[in-house]
């Protein structure tokens, strides 16, 4: 009889950890976090983009972009849909979005074939701020949409993804603003798997194409 009353508290015990390890197993994640990246390796780049050896020492800046979503907190660039109902956000997880997409138009822009600074200038779009420097264009921007969107189900996951972006070219040398242009791009697809690299991807295809659509032109 007394090993039984020793034993009791010790199986009341193990039931208590086991009720929080499945409690625990049931719970998602609190946040994704996710890369966002431009491949500009990848860029199919337009013969008339290109620089020519006769302008090998022409130089471009690339600002830092502004994000101006109507979001109250702009380090959020998506959410998911858990199969619960349960919204989690996803977030970057090494770098900004502001710098991730400044980042990826001077991989295109040396891709190209252009001397690009390794500074990311600030800059407010504003004629009269334009800053001072070594380079012939300026370029910067605002992100006016961004989102990676994914419903999670049982048998499928939906993604959706989105990006505007309004980009402004300016020359440096002359202080003055010289194009004015918007971008977006837009994707959707069905995977029956999820991941945070899934995620990421269905990201990078709509800021690869946005990227790629500025330089068509």
């Amino acid at each position: 009889i007394t090993m039984k009353i020793n034993k009791l508290p010790l199986i009341v015990l193990y039931g208590m950890l086991l009720s929080i390890f499945m409690i625990a197993g049931c719970a998602g994640p609190k946040l994704y976090s996710i890369n966002m990246y431009y491949d500009a390796y990848q860029a199919d780049i337009p013969a008339h983009i290109k620089n020519s050896d006769k302008n090998a020492d022409f130089s471009i800046s690339v600002a830092e972009f502004s994000d101006i979503r109507k979001i109250d907190d702009d380090l959020v660039i998506g959410r998911v849909i858990e199969s619960n109902s349960v919204n989690v956000l996803i977030v970057p997880k090494n770098m900004k979005a502001t710098k991730a997409i400044s980042t990826g138009i001077k991989q295109y822009l040396k891709e190209a074939g252009y001397k690009v600074s390794e500074n990311m200038e600030p800059w407010n779009l504003k004629e009269e701020s334009i800053p001072k420097g070594d380079s012939q264009i300026l370029v910067g921007g605002n992100i006016e949409e961004l989102e990676i969107y994914c419903r999670k189900d049982l048998l499928t996951n939906a993604y959706t993804s989105s990006i505007k972006l309004n980009i402004v070219f300016a020359d440096m040398t002359k202080g003055r603003i010289l194009y004015n242009t918007t971008v977006e791009s837009a994707y959707s697809t069905e995977h029956v798997l999820f991941s945070e690299n899934i995620l990421a991807e269905q990201l990078d295809i709509v800021l690869a194409d946005a990227i790629e659509k500025l330089f068509d032109d």
